[in-house]
């Protein structure tokens, strides 16, 4: 039954089909009210109409009869019967009659003709098994029937009007197709456009054009993205000063350090601060530069995995277990993914080891698994609380004591994550089984 329900998730989230289905479904409802209160309508008016003609061909024919001459009736009935579609037979009692069809017009017509012709007309469908619509009739005191074609009296059959109905309602929902996609395309295009800022692109500007809605939602949304675009280069500009106003008199710092008579331990101390500082300025940087997708290039993740494991494993603190498949390609920077992959290490190192270990033991695989690359990068070391998990990602953010106390600004995480949707993939956190904390990224495969 779920899947069944998910299999009609589109119904409910797809704003094209929605609005095409409410269409659909008043069209219908209105076709056939209208068909029903049209029946209705004009069922007493065609009865009455059907009435007067069968009165008009009895009594013109009766009259007719009644004063031609006795040689010329035959040829009189003759040109009935060929031209007019009336032939006329006397009735007698041995006729064997079946009643006329069940019609909602029968009862009316029976009532009108009777008016007027008299109380004990008879009507026929079969008269001495011969079909017709058979209406009897006095010349003096012989009694005659009179039968006509019964297509002059039937209505309409319920296949043509199935038939029309079928044509007007294909109509109907072809013009419904085309008002619910003129009506979501704007919208459409404006999600797609969203969509393209969320992955780092610039899209094309949305046409200012259409109802005063849309061209006022469509020229506020360009606006915004100009304004996106202006806040990104003005931020790319301060941040270069900034990165040369601090680093130069970082630099000046480390060379009178160097050149200072100062004991050793307070050298290594200075040192190791200024060293910090310069690090946390570069990650600032790495947060806020902006990403080029024009520039993505094919790039071997499984060649750059295995050689960042490789530089990793050379520090004295860290253990790698590398489980990487060969020939793993995805479409993006080499540097951003190099960073992704250090910091994803260096997180691992600091703080995926337990307080009685020396040694962060990490964890490092890399599949291809349909037409996706899956990295997991996990540490041994406590984990982190389930409910703390997404607050990770967040821009400096360090959860517990130890972490507060170590090096870093708290934008390792935050940086890997914007470098990740800026390749069209996915970051998540979890916490591994026996302990430790697995970030899992999918990127498409090129």
């Amino acid at each position: 039954m779920r899947s069944k329900l998910n299999r009609l998730g589109w119904l409910k989230s797809g704003l094209l089909w929605r609005t095409f289905f409410l269409l659909a479904f008043l069209i219908t409802a209105s076709l056939a009210a209208w068909v029903a209160s049209f029946r209705v309508v004009e069922r007493t008016p065609r009865a009455q109409q059907l009435a007067a003609q069968i009165i008009s061909i009895v009594t013109i024919t009766r009259a007719a009869l009644t004063h031609s001459a006795p040689d010329l009736r035959r040829e009189l009935l003759f040109d009935l019967a060929s031209n007019e579609g009336i032939r006329i037979y006397p009735l007698e009692k041995s006729d064997e009659v079946e009643p006329p069809p069940d019609n909602v017009l029968l009862p009316i017509l029976r009532d009108t003709v009777r008016d007027n012709l008299g109380a004990d007309t008879k009507f026929a469908g079969r008269v001495n098994d011969v079909a017709g619509f058979w209406i009897s009739f006095k010349i003096e005191d012989d009694e005659y029937w009179l039968r006509l074609d019964r297509e002059r009296i039937e209505r309409v059959s319920g296949i043509q009007w199935l038939g029309w109905g079928t044509i007007t309602l294909l109509m109907a929902l072809v013009g419904a197709v085309f008002i619910s996609r003129l009506i979501n395309q704007p919208l459409a295009n404006l999600t797609a456009a969203t969509r393209a800022i969320a992955a780092g692109q610039r899209p094309p500007p949305l046409p200012e054009s259409g109802p005063a809605e849309i061209r006022q939602a469509n020229r506020s949304f360009n606006q915004m993205v100009d304004d996106l675009e202006r806040v990104a280069s003005d931020r790319a500009v301060i941040l270069a000063g900034i990165s040369h106003d601090l680093r130069t008199p970082l630099a000046r710092m480390q060379l009178e350090v160097e050149m200072a008579h100062l004991p050793d331990d307070a050298r290594k101390g200075m040192q190791s601060d200024l060293t910090q500082m310069d690090a946390i300025i570069g990650q600032f940087l790495d947060y806020a530069r902006p990403t080029d997708v024009a520039k993505f290039t094919r790039v071997d993740l499984s060649g750059l995995l295995t050689q960042t494991a490789e530089e990793a494993a050379r520090l004295p603190d860290v253990r790698i277990d590398a489980r990487v498949a060969d020939g793993i390609h995805v479409q993006g920077d080499a540097t951003d993914l190099r960073r992704v992959i250090n910091n994803l290490i260096e997180n691992a190192r600091r703080y995926g080891k337990k307080e009685d270990e020396e040694i962060a033991t990490i964890d490092i695989a890399c599949r291809l698994e349909g037409g996706k690359a899956l990295l997991e990068i996990a540490d041994h070391g406590d984990g982190v609380p389930d409910s703390e998990l997404e607050r990770l990602l967040r821009p400096f953010t360090r959860l517990n004591v130890a972490r507060s106390q170590a090096n870093g600004s708290g934008l390792g995480l935050a940086i890997v994550e914007r470098i990740v949707k800026r390749h069209r993939g996915e970051l998540k956190l979890a916490n591994r089984e026996g302990g430790g904390l697995k970030a899992g990224i999918t990127l498409p495969a090129a």
